[in-house]
């Protein structure tokens, strides 16, 4: 009988201690791999790079080697690797936000009839939880909806209530509303799906210190957040258009 190739002993000898590695109690020095993700963003290097460099101080941390940590690592990311499928719409978004796409979506919101940049966000807000509610979480996100999309609306909305050219602050301040609107209400909304990962880690955690909930129980329970996002939202968009509003007057 063939014995195995080294190259494959090699690896499977790795893949046990990163199996063994995994199966370790928790050491406080693993957040270690949080503290490089803080420096690194405040710094502002390459996300991917601190995030490579975050997980392999985590595994380095917990006890693990170099080439054990790095293999983990692979392993992962090859198990996952479907994922990567997703990062191909990206070009696709470039290509229409380059083709008009914006322009596009300013003309609908005029046709709409939508006047204040409020009344946009909190549509905006309202469909968004909704289907995240349902699992839809993909139907929104800072790149593919927010940027050619949702922003271009507010501006055109604000542009029509203002009737004169935005100010770069009041456009900067629309664009972070934007953006904040669409986090919002998908971190409300996507717990009161069942199949989230966010239900499922909570009741890991939660059955892992003795308090054994079912996932229904914690979905149902994310309902009320959810509908306080939403009342809070609405007070700020009011808030917003009122602020512009006053910006009119002489």
């Amino acid at each position: 009988m063939q014995s195995p190739r080294p190259s494959i002993a090699y690896a499977s000898a790795y893949q046990k201690e990163a199996a063994i590695l995994m199966q370790a109690s928790p050491s406080l020095l693993t957040l270690f791999g949080l503290a490089v993700i803080v420096v690194g963003v405040g710094a502002r290097i390459n996300i991917m790079l601190v995030i490579i460099l975050s997980a392999l101080t985590t595994c380095l941390c917990s006890g693990a080697s170099l080439v054990a940590a790095i293999a983990t690592i692979g392993h992962y990311f090859t198990a996952n690797r479907y994922m990567t499928v997703l990062w191909s719409i990206l070009p696709l978004v470039g290509l229409l936000e380059h083709a008009g796409l914006p322009q596009a979506s300013r003309t609908f919101i005029g046709r709409l009839g939508v006047n204040t940049p409020g009344h946009v966000l909190w549509l905006y807000f309202l469909l968004r939880q909704i289907t995240a509610a349902l699992g839809l979480t993909s139907l929104g996100g800072q790149a593919q909806m927010v940027r050619p999309l949702l922003a271009p609306m507010v501006e055109e909305a604000a542009l029509r209530m203002k009737k004169q050219p935005l100010p770069d602050e009041l456009s900067q301040k629309l664009k972070a509303e934007a953006a904040a609107v669409d986090n919002v209400a998908v971190f409300f909304g996507e717990d009161i799906f069942l199949a989230v990962a966010s239900i499922l880690l909570m009741e890991t955690v939660l059955e892992n210190a003795g308090l054994r909930i079912s996932p229904w129980h914690l979905s149902f329970w994310a309902i009320p957040s959810a509908l306080m996002a939403a009342a809070v939202t609405y007070i700020r968009m009011k808030r917003l258009d009122r602020a512009i509003g006053r910006r009119n007057r002489p």
